[in-house]
């Protein structure tokens, strides 16, 4: 029920990001999903990838500096209020959103919304009682 997102942190400078993707282009891999945050110095890219070992490593090999994190992928209604009713239901349940980024597919009704949670057993557990469905790793890296 977990999925795995490589954290990426660059230096706030022109032309990281395309070296960063060029290096992801020549290996085959993949960007599912993607959040870029920023500071004056750096940014934090989170990708979820369609081959995480790989993409991990090669990162490595040419010199970024990476961390793993596990994120929940879960499908939201893509209707006014959708959102809501899961942050509202995670909310009363104590669970804490860390951060949160999004993606629509074309043939869904649904949008795709990537969580990091402060207790993410508990928001697994309180998605599934709900009815939530929470998209496992293996089938969000292959969408």
């Amino acid at each position: 029920m977990k999925a795995e997102q490589i954290s990426i942190f660059l230096e706030n400078r022109a032309g990281r990001l395309a070296e960063l993707t060029r290096v992801l282009k020549e290996n085959d891999i993949n960007i599912r999903a993607m959040s870029l945050a920023d500071t004056s110095d750096f940014g934090i890219l989170r990708i979820i990838v369609n081959d995480f070992e790989t993409a991990r490593n090669i990162l490595k090999d040419n010199g970024f500096t990476v961390g793993r994190t596990t994120v929940v992928a879960v499908e939201v209604d893509d209707n006014p209020g959708g959102l809501y009713t899961l942050l509202d239901m995670l909310s009363n349940a104590g669970v804490n959103v860390e951060y949160m980024y999004a993606f629509i597919q074309q043939k869904g009704k649904e949008a795709i919304m990537i969580f990091r949670f402060d207790r993410t057993d508990l928001a697994i557990e309180t998605l599934a009682k709900n009815g939530i469905r929470i998209i496992p790793g293996e089938e969000l890296y292959q969408m």
